[in-house]
């Protein structure tokens, strides 16, 4: 992995550095509370596949950026249609997975490392994997907050599109993790959505760290 620029780095490293895995690491690690978003897309903005899925457009650098980011984490944070979608199960890491309806994927029931976040209306009971937050919408900022009580103050976001865009909305999301890999789908952004769906933002970020491995490009950026 080539550094292209990291003037925000936790250690000194210089442009044309090549990092090993523990350097990676170190890049993405942090001590602070920070909730980070972790995307991939095309060169033309897709965040997912000619299958539509995320899996088609990844590339062997932007998995090792994806493993490093999972091992500095805390707790997942994903949508219950990105679980299904991409066939999420049980990870090392404990997750919290985000459902309006209250439907639990099937990929990950009978865990107790996967927490569901639903609502009231959803009719679900609470119990230590189902934790009730919100009436008719799930309560985002109760679920970050509920999650870092529980498992860590260090939150991944992996996705979908929908749920990023209501974090970004809700002020809730501190850094962007963003790797472009070669790849080029076109169609309609209703079959390749961007990495945001939802209501419009404006926001300004300042890149951390930039790297770069056989044409992929790996972005960490601050919301600030």
């Amino acid at each position: 992995m080539r550094v292209l620029m990291a003037d925000d780095a936790p250690f000194d490293v210089v442009p044309g550095e090549e990092l090993d895995e523990s350097g990676t690491d170190r890049l993405y690690a942090t001590s602070d509370p920070v909730l980070r978003l972790n995307f991939v897309a095309t060169l033309d903005g897709a965040a997912t596949g000619a299958d539509g899925l995320s899996g088609s457009i990844n590339s062997a650098a932007d998995h090792r950026g994806f493993a490093a980011m999972r091992r500095a984490a805390d707790v997942l944070l994903v949508g219950a249609g990105t679980v299904r979608a991409e066939e999420y199960g049980p990870a090392r890491t404990p997750m919290v997975v985000v459902s309006r309806s209250g439907r639990r994927p099937e990929t990950v029931r009978g865990t107790d490392s996967v927490v569901l976040a639903t609502t009231r209306s959803s009719g679900a009971t609470e119990d230590e994997t189902t934790w009730v937050c919100g009436d008719a919408e799930v309560d985002l900022g109760a679920v970050v907050e509920r999650a870092r009580t529980a498992f860590g103050p260090h939150v991944l976001c992996e996705g979908g599109p929908s749920l990023a865009a209501d974090l970004v909305t809700a002020g809730l999301v501190d850094e962007l993790a963003l790797s472009w890999t070669p790849h080029l789908v076109g169609g309609l952004r209703t079959d390749h959505p961007r990495i945001l769906d939802g209501a419009a933002v404006d926001r300004t970020l300042r890149c951390r760290h930039l790297l770069e491995e056989d044409g992929t490009l790996l972005g960490l950026w601050r919301l600030v």
